[in-house]
């Protein structure tokens, strides 16, 4: 699962649905001796780097985020801001000094003590030496600077409704002065885990850090074990080698795990939205009509229930119902396939063939065949090429917008920041809603939900990409494991809760 990757994305998409529902640093555990030491979970997407300042996509900070690095503030299991390696905040009347109190006794996992001057060094870092889209999100900080060894002053250009909201994400995480030398390999930070072995095409094992300034983790090694089939991941849970299917990626296969005194099945809802992607920026996507068109010819409710098992909510647009200013946008476009025809006719291209480039992810593989299918019926040849993810499809479809249309879950927490950039892989260019999603973040609260209400509305009408569905959060794990969330709203797997019995 973009991961913006901003993001997208993706991708990791999938297999990064999980994120523990209790706090690091807070909260209770069962006691030691019910608590098995060792838990595997099965994932999809495998990081190509565990440097994510370099490297996009989102199974990345899926496996490190909350666990090896932390952020001065995280989301919790409501989705609310909340103080981490600081111990609080404040902001002033103009709302663009924020002063942080940080924690004390906190350090990294390299031994180095962990300061304010991190602090600010972190995220001036990020706009100097970070080259991933989503380095954006820090580009209205002015200055970041350390009062005093447990003190951060942040000043921002303007006020901003959406930056310590970013903070939460990959781009607030806290770096060591004196640990960012082989990020690819060595992640430091600060977390209740650190990095033990990383054996690339197989499995990544974090074990549990013994100087952890809060709670300790109730598990003292995880291995994230890595997938390139969803079939054997199934099938190695039913033979007892994972304990954790973190993201099922055949939910028509559930019924293997209807033993409930084995197996328990987790459901509910992401913030990952599945988004077939037009290059708006070049034919013949620069017609609208075109566009509509295809949105018309889609059955997205046909989409979930072929490919998906009827998992998944239709959402029609880039804000899923997590979000303040989310407005179900879904029936705007009906399936209409003569209507389709009618503006595919209107707009001299009866007949299309386009390049449909897609991620090797299960998800985005089964969709596509129904897509396809669909907009043959409509005088549309989807041409599917599958491409490796990430390495080829984040060079290909993310970096260089080398395609015609696309698919991938956008996992990103309120990434419809993302259709304000031009040089985003879709290519979208819009002044008014480029205007609307700024003054949104510099306004009030209130002019926040009214004005990224409008902006969503916007990009829906005017056909910018077909919202496919928002993807759901499935789980199947054994009955002894606990700490699993029902819902995610985060792009890390946060494991600092996760146990086994």
């Amino acid at each position: 699962m973009p991961s913006r990757l901003q993001g997208v994305i993706a991708t990791s998409i999938v297999a990064l649905l999980v994120t523990a529902g209790c706090s690091a640093g807070s909260g209770t555990s069962n006691p030691p001796e019910q608590e098995a030491k060792e838990l595997t979970v099965g994932l999809i997407a495998e990081p190509a780097s565990l440097d994510f300042t370099r490297n996009d996509g989102a199974a990345i900070p899926q496996a490190l985020l909350l666990n090896v690095y932390e952020g001065l503030v995280k989301l919790d299991a409501n989705g609310k801001i909340v103080p981490l390696l600081a111990k609080g905040y404040t902001v002033s009347d103009d709302r663009r000094t924020y002063t942080f109190t940080l924690r004390e006794g906190a350090k990294f996992s390299n031994d180095a003590p962990f300061t304010a001057e991190d602090a600010a060094f972190s995220i001036n870092r990020v706009k100097t030496d970070w080259t991933v889209s989503l380095k954006a999100g820090m580009d209205v900080v002015d200055t970041a600077v350390a009062t005093n060894p447990t003190t951060l002053q942040v000043t921002l250009k303007q006020p901003s409704n959406s930056w310590l909201f970013r903070m939460t994400t990959r781009i607030g995480a806290m770096f060591s002065r004196t640990g960012i030398n082989d990020l690819a390999t060595k992640p430091i930070g600060t977390g209740p885990y650190t990095m033990k072995s990383w054996k690339r095409g197989d499995v990544m094992t974090l074990a549990a850090n013994p100087d952890y300034w809060g709670t300790k983790p109730p598990t003292e090694t995880v291995s994230l074990k890595y997938f390139k089939d969803p079939t054997a991941m199934n099938n190695a849970l039913l033979t007892g080698s994972i304990d954790v299917v973190s993201s099922v990626q055949a939910p028509d296969s559930l019924g293997q795990f209807k033993d409930t005194s084995k197996f328990q099945i987790i459901e509910g809802t992401t913030n990952g939205e599945v988004v077939m992607s037009f290059n708006d920026g070049k034919a013949p996507f620069t017609d609208k009509r075109v566009r509509q068109a295809i949105c018309y010819a889609i059955d997205r409710q046909a989409v979930i229930d072929t490919a998906w098992a009827g998992h998944g909510e239709l959402i029609g647009s880039m804000v899923p119902p997590t979000d303040p200013w989310y407005e179900d946008l879904s029936k705007l476009y009906p399936y209409d396939p003569e209507k389709a025809k009618t503006l595919l006719a209107q707009a001299g291209t009866p007949k299309l063939t386009l390049r449909f480039r897609i991620p090797n992810l299960p998800y985005a593989v089964a969709a596509a065949q129904v897509v396809k299918s669909q907009l043959a019926d409509v005088g549309i040849t989807a041409q599917i090429d599958v491409l490796e993810f990430p390495a080829r499809w984040l060079s290909e479809v993310f970096t260089n917008a080398d395609y015609d249309m696309s698919m991938i879950a956008h996992v990103e927490p309120r990434d419809i920041a993302s259709w304000a950039n031009p040089k985003y892989y879709w290519r979208y260019d819009n002044k008014q809603v480029q205007k609307l999603l700024a003054e949104a973040d510099s306004g009030t609260e209130e002019e926040q939900v009214a004005k990224t209400k409008q902006a969503a509305r916007i990009l829906a009408e005017d056909a910018a990409a077909d919202w496919l569905f928002l993807f759901p959060n499935l789980i199947a794990a054994k009955v002894g494991v606990k700490g699993l969330p029902k819902n995610v709203i985060s792009e890390a797997f946060d494991l600092t809760a996760v146990s086994k019995s």
